[in-house]
């Protein structure tokens, strides 16, 4: 990357990682956040940042350092039982008229499974938007509240596909996602039968010591289509608890069709008579892919005031593709402008 000298850059960065938060940084020079996910946040400084897979951060950098080249520098993050490669990826921030060389050594990014270093850097993002207008809009009177926990399972495996009796799976609240043949959003919009069942738990079917030592626990996870299904204007909590099935560790989960306030995070298990009131309700970042800590737990808060299918995920794709996914349905609300709106004629139809 080529600057000059004394010149303030803005750098849109984005985790085009697939399976791995990343660790950023550029040797000898201050890294100022001013925005996550699209929005903005109050400014602070850091010598490094932390991004989760499709997740987008604003950053300034100045380019007030001795004119040289500079390492710019990433390697991943996991608090999970099975480690990455601890691949540190670098480039060059070079000054113009450097003479060649670098001017500094490589930096010294947080380990690998450093969570205090991931876990401080994401506590001081918060909103900026708090006395300019419009106010944020963090919902208090909760309408509908959803508990979800995270985990890798396995199921039983057909010897003729598998070379043991069971294969790994992820789900949410021991369900494992199964993508159907026709998409939800027009198997909902047309009524269409046999496709997704409107039943998806919004509590664990049991509950347990999550983040406590699971060795020996049945990790079998039931397997189907199954949706949360939401009124057109509910004010909706979503706590997402991690747990040691499987290898624990962090995940970063995203929903589509909405920024949401992430209001609180902590570690252990969700406790839902105190940790409420731990609650950022001042100043929440808003985001649509949020953190939620191994061993630990995330809520966030949303209006559903955008109609239609909405699919949440981690954004690890492993975990993705083995079914740590569900669906959330907003219902229309009343009017023209608050329903889905129709397909477009040309839309090619699914076959049969």
């Amino acid at each position: 990357m080529q600057v000059d000298y004394e010149k303030m850059y803005l750098l849109r960065i984005i985790n085009a990682a697939m399976n791995e938060q990343q660790f950023f940084a550029i040797t000898n020079h201050t890294l100022t956040v001013v925005a996550q996910d699209a929005s903005y946040v109050q400014r602070f400084t850091s010598d490094y940042i932390l991004i989760s897979p499709g997740q987008t951060m604003d950053v300034l950098v100045s380019a007030n350092q001795n004119v040289g080249q500079y390492y710019m520098a990433t390697r991943p993050f996991s608090d999970a039982s099975a480690m990455p490669p601890d691949n540190i990826t670098t480039g060059i921030f070079q000054y113009t008229n450097s003479d060649g060389g670098l001017n500094a050594s490589l930096i010294t990014l947080p380990a690998r499974d450093d969570t205090n270093a991931t876990n401080s850097f994401i506590s001081r993002i918060r909103n900026t938007n708090v006395t300019q207008n419009p106010p944020l809009n963090v919902p208090t009177g909760i309408d509908r509240r959803v508990f979800i926990t995270i985990a890798t399972n396995t199921v039983p495996c057909n010897t003729s596909q598998c070379l043991l009796p069971n294969r790994f799976v992820a789900s949410l609240n021991n369900v494992s996602f199964v993508f159907p043949r026709i998409d939800i959003l027009q198997a909902y919009y047309n009524s269409t039968g046999g496709v997704f069942t409107e039943d998806f738990p919004l509590n664990p079917p049991v509950f347990y010591d999550f983040t406590g030592n699971l060795t020996g626990f049945n990790t079998r996870a039931e397997l189907g289509t199954r949706a949360v299904v939401l009124n057109y204007g509910e004010a909706v909590e979503i706590v997402l608890q991690a747990t040691q099935l499987g290898g624990g560790g962090s995940h970063p989960i995203h929903l589509h069709g909405f920024s949401f306030y992430r209001v609180g995070s902590g570690s252990g298990n969700f406790n839902n008579e105190t940790d409420p009131s731990t609650y950022n309700l001042v100043d929440p970042p808003l985001i649509n892919t949020i953190h939620v800590p191994g061993k630990g737990w995330a809520a966030l808060r949303f209006f559903a005031n955008n109609p239609g299918v909405w699919y949440m995920h981690c954004h690890f794709e492993r975990h993705s593709s083995w079914g740590m996914d569900t669906v959330f349905i907003v219902r229309n609300g009343t009017t023209t402008e608050t329903s889905i709106r129709p397909p477009p004629s040309t839309m090619p139809r699914c076959p049969g």
